[in-house]
């Protein structure tokens, strides 16, 4: 019993055992399966790339190793034209990454592995429309030969061919733009989204100066679209969308400001142009148009020899690059989109390589091997100048002079060297104006070009300038005299009268009578620049002419305005500098270290001294030193001499004015001689002094007019 019952649970244990191993087995085939079926999704590969020509059309056969579950994803641009199909957990197995095909539009293919996901480019001679369909283990495109610059979505039927009507002009547009989007993107990029009619719809994109065109072929544009967007506060390097209709056309104008570039794809009826701003880096030596230019690429490689790295960047720009054999070592790089010519140049510096390109070929050496080699070239070149024959040829030069194009001869090598060889000499002869130049012929080359640089015709330039001298001038003048008197008789000369005298004038009194005292104020008003001061006089006296008074009342004022305008006139070459002067001279007396006295001059004149430089947007550059001078006031030596300067540099252009001069004095005096005490009162104080008042303005204004002359008028 015991045995039995104790066996019978073992029986039991084994048979739950087995009935385990048997679940776990199927349980981990299972799993197993599910494995192998992920890894063959994500293992798969591309073999090959074939194409043929059927009909207008291209197919392009892209054969994998495993069937393709998911279809490729695809879009295309128009600038420059290409497809693109993007192939996610599959790498490259082909060996290459350009393939050239040469059949109708298309012109190669380049697979490109970033990652887990392959890329497979079509580049296109123009834009032009394509359908994917999935065969098994094959991807077939299908690349449209009528040059519709669409893109098609993956798995939709081939375009049926349009039917040539010959309406021309007339035929009705495909259908209406649905809308017009603007957005900013996370990046700051500007993007327009522009809902087509259908997917078929053509489109060309391309870019002039700073905008992009894009124009849609036979559509119509609704009149809610037909607006200008201004997009600026967007933050965005776009500016404004400007959509029109042309006939039967719709055309876009993108304005765009600063360093941009745009890339144009579409995805079913949607095309989406992306305008990205571009950053310039402080510490980059290279920068705006001298920077990185190149198509973007990806590499990622572990321990890869440096040749490898160079023929891929061969294999994906078309260039022929020749590796020197003396390059060599691996390199690890990691670079995602970055320009080829950036990554070109990351290798070179990476390992001390340098680059001498000449057309489309690139030799790649390290740089002490370069060094080495141009040093022999140039010792090399040495010598044979040194041992080339010289010859002697004669340059006539028709605008220069010899002298100065000898010195022109004699620094152009840099320097203060001449561009002569050390066997070279030049003799020039004044009198014919040549230059008689002995060196190789490669020297005689150089001084030949230099002739043919510097003598040249030196465009004329006229200078009118006018020379405006503005005074105002006025002067008022108030005085008074005032003087009274007494009369008495005299006795002892009965026979004779007496006069009395006031104020300069002699007044007939009566007989026998004696002037007593005679007080007078004199105050008259003074006279200006030569001008006669008016009076008027008033004299009381009482009827025996023994007591009076007189007053006399005196007034100037002047008042008086003049133009002083001065044009002259000068004609020079550019950078050559001319001057007109017209004036007095005025002589004064000078001691000499003996004690002597001799006569000097001294000139008061207008000149007018200017240097003209023409500038090459047509304007001209002026340096120019005016002088007015006029004779002043004279003195004990000899005459003083007013003098205005003006010495500036202005660009004004070609047929301006501008204004140079504005030296403005403006005199402005109040003069009182009074009687003090008196000459204080209120109303009566006006008798006991004298006023003078004097406002004077004074301006001068320069105003310079440049024109080039033309040749043919020079000339005439």
């Amino acid at each position: 019993m015991m045995t039995a019952e104790t066996g019978s649970p073992r029986a039991c244990t084994r048979t739950m055992t087995g009935a385990l191993r048997v679940g776990a087995t199927a349980a981990v085939a299972m799993f197993l399966a599910l494995i192998s079926s992920v890894a063959a999704a994500q293992e798969n590969a591309i073999e090959s790339v074939t194409a043929n020509q059927q009909g207008s059309n291209v197919v392009v056969r892209i054969a994998m190793k495993g069937p393709v579950t998911k279809p490729p994803i695809g879009f295309s641009i128009t600038n420059p034209a290409r497809i693109a199909l993007d192939f996610a957990g599959t790498t490259n197995s082909t060996g290459v990454s350009t393939k050239e095909i040469g059949l109708g539009d298309v012109r190669n293919v380049n697979v490109v592995q970033a990652g887990e996901r392959s890329r497979v480019v079509f580049n296109l001679q123009r834009p032009a429309s394509y359908v994917t369909t999935v065969e098994g283990n094959t991807v077939v495109v299908t690349i449209n030969g009528n040059g519709a610059p669409t893109a098609m979505a993956p798995g939709a039927p081939p375009a049926a061919p349009r039917a040539s009507s010959g309406a021309g002009p007339g035929v009705a547009a495909q259908g209406a733009i649905k809308d017009i989007d603007f957005r900013r993107g996370s990046s700051g990029e500007g993007r327009v989204v522009v809902d087509l009619p259908d997917r078929q719809l053509g489109v060309d994109v391309r870019q002039q100066g700073q905008t992009i065109v894009v124009d849609f072929a036979r559509a119509s544009l609704p009149a809610a679209l037909r607006r200008k967007l201004d997009v600026g506060d967007f933050g965005t390097p776009v500016r404004t969308v400007t959509t029109t209709q042309q006939g039967d056309n719709v055309h876009m104008v993108i304005d765009a400001r600063g360093l941009w570039e745009q890339s144009a794809y579409q995805s079913d009826s949607q095309l989406v142009i992306d305008i990205k701003p571009l950053k310039e880096d402080p510490n980059k030596l290279t920068q705006g148009t001298q920077g990185y230019r190149g198509e973007k690429l990806s590499l990622n490689f572990q321990n890869v020899e440096v040749r490898a790295v160079l023929q891929v960047i061969a294999d994906f720009t078309g260039l022929n690059i020749i590796t020197s054999d003396t390059v060599s070592g691996n390199l690890t790089l990691r670079l995602k989109d970055v320009p080829w010519d950036q990554a070109l140049d990351i290798v070179l510096q990476a390992k001390g390589l340098d680059m001498r390109k000449n057309g489309s070929v690139i030799w790649i050496a390290p740089k002490d091997e370069l060094l080495t080699k141009e040093k022999l070239e140039l010792d090399q070149r040495s010598q044979i100048a040194e041992l080339e024959p010289v010859r002697t040829e004669t340059f006539q030069l028709n605008y220069q002079k010899a002298e100065s194009f000898k010195a022109i001869l004699d620094n152009a090598g840099g320097g203060g060297k001449s561009i002569l060889s050390k066997r070279g000499s030049a003799v020039m002869d004044p009198r014919t104006n040549q230059l008689f130049v002995t060196d190789i012929p490669a020297k005689l080359d150089d001084i030949r070009r230099l002739v043919q640089r510097t003598d040249i015709a030196s465009r004329q330039v006229l200078i009118e300038a006018r020379i405006v001298e503005a005074n105002d001038t006025f002067s008022r003048n108030l005085g008074a005299k005032l003087g009274f008197g007494v009369q008495r008789p005299n006795v002892n000369d009965p026979a004779l009268g007496n006069a009395a005298v006031f104020g300069g004038q002699q007044l007939l009194v009566a007989p026998n009578a004696t002037s007593i005292g005679g007080n007078s104020v004199n105050l008259p008003a003074a006279g200006l620049n030569g001008a006669t001061v008016g009076s008027v006089a008033l004299t009381l006296f009482n009827a025996a002419a023994t007591r009076f008074i007189s007053l006399e009342l005196s007034a100037l004022e002047s008042d008086g305005k003049g133009k002083i305008l001065s044009s002259p006139r000068v004609i020079t070459a550019d950078q050559l500098k001319a001057t007109i002067e017209q004036g007095t001279e005025l002589p004064y007396q000078t001691a000499t270290s003996s004690g002597a006295t001799s006569l000097a001059f001294r000139k008061a004149n207008l000149k007018l001294e200017v240097i003209p430089q023409i500038t090459p947007d047509g304007n001209v550059i002026l340096d120019v030193d005016v002088n007015k001078d006029s004779v002043g006031q004279q003195t004990l030596q000899g005459f003083a001499i007013d003098t205005k300067h003006v010495k500036t540099q202005v660009l004004i252009e070609n047929g301006g004015t501008v204004v140079i001069g504005g030296i403005y004095i403006q005199q402005d005096r109040d003069t009182v001689t009074k009687v003090p005490l008196l000459g204080d009162i209120p109303v009566l104080g006006n008798l006991f002094k004298t006023t003078a008042r004097t406002n004077d303005k004074t301006e001068l204004l320069i105003f310079l007019t440049p024109k080039i002359l033309d040749d043919k008028v020079s000339v005439r």
